[in-house]
């Protein structure tokens, strides 16, 4: 069961795939944002085609507190229109702290600041991605936005 993993972001989209057994997440690929959003989920589906992926997991940017502020329901906007190209379900996952958590692990690899910035969407993508392959493998919820 192979997945993509994908992180939101103004500018950029970060890209993960998992392994065949959706066991591991690799950092694949960061989509600058095209003209419109529905350019960027073209891009997606075209990815979902040719990593031969089931299913999508989005990062869901809750609050500290976990409620749901502006750019989670912005989110979610744009994975409602998401989920009408990419032909597979779409999946959200709180990713609070992923980007810090990605930018640490890119800093710890002695990545110098404009290096970190072309790699972090998309290790935060495989972040965002681990931690639900992770709970899904210990049995937590999942939540379908298709």
């Amino acid at each position: 069961m192979r997945v993509l993993g994908i992180d939101l972001g103004s500018k950029r989209v970060g890209v993960a795939v998992s392994d065949r057994s959706g066991t591991i997440a690799t950092p694949l690929c960061v989509i600058e944002r095209g003209t419109s959003q529905r350019v960027d989920h073209n891009e997606i589906a075209r990815l979902v085609q040719e990593e031969e992926v089931v299913a999508i997991v989005v990062g869901l940017p809750l609050n500290m507190d976990g409620t749901a502020g502006k750019a989670a329901e912005a989110a979610l906007r744009e994975v409602e229109r998401m989920t009408t190209v990419v032909g597979v379900p779409v999946y959200v996952h709180d990713e609070r702290l992923t980007t810090v958590e990605a930018d640490r692990v890119l800093m710890e690899q002695k990545m110098r600041a404009q290096a970190r910035r072309r790699v972090v969407d998309k290790v935060a993508a495989a972040v965002i991605l681990q931690s639900w392959l992770d709970a899904r493998t210990s049995g937590a919820q999942v939540e379908e936005q298709s």
